[in-house]
């Protein structure tokens, strides 16, 4: 298990991704070392371009149209820790081979990737963490 893990960081750092670590379902550390801000991250999260709301609800009164095809975000941070949200948001697929979800910190091993995407993640490491603050804040 120890190798598989230092594999994972060793492998992140070679591709540009800052390195991080799988431990169970979560990444419990802070992919950028520090918190996430949590307006930055509600702002990503509504914002169409970084997908959030085309397949998920949430607690968004000012956005009309919103997605049902995944799970609705309202509780969020009452159903997972913070290092669980950091993983589904990293690579969702590594806990639902099947899932539709992007990994939106990932760069090996996808599909159908489109031109401008390739060799590099959807979000940032920033992104990501912004992203985690709000949503461990959503616990109605």
């Amino acid at each position: 298990m120890i190798f598989l893990l230092v594999a994972l960081v060793n492998m992140a750092s070679a591709q540009g991704l800052r390195p991080y670590a799988v431990v169970g379902d979560a990444i419990p550390a802070s992919l950028t070392g520090t918190p996430g801000d949590v307006a930055r991250g509600r702002a990503l999260v509504v914002e169409r371009s970084s997908t959030c709301i085309l397949c998920h609800s949430g607690p968004f009164p000012e956005q009309r149209f919103q997605g049902d095809v995944a799970p609705s975000l309202a509780g969020t941070g009452k159903r997972w820790s913070e290092g669980e949200i950091r993983l589904r948001l990293v690579d969702a697929a590594r806990l639902n081979a099947a899932t539709i979800m992007p990994s939106y910190y990932r760069i090996d091993g996808l599909d159908r990737v489109g031109r401008a995407w390739q060799g590099k993640p959807i979000l940032t490491a920033e992104q990501i963490e912004d992203i985690v603050a709000y949503l461990v804040t959503l616990r109605e």
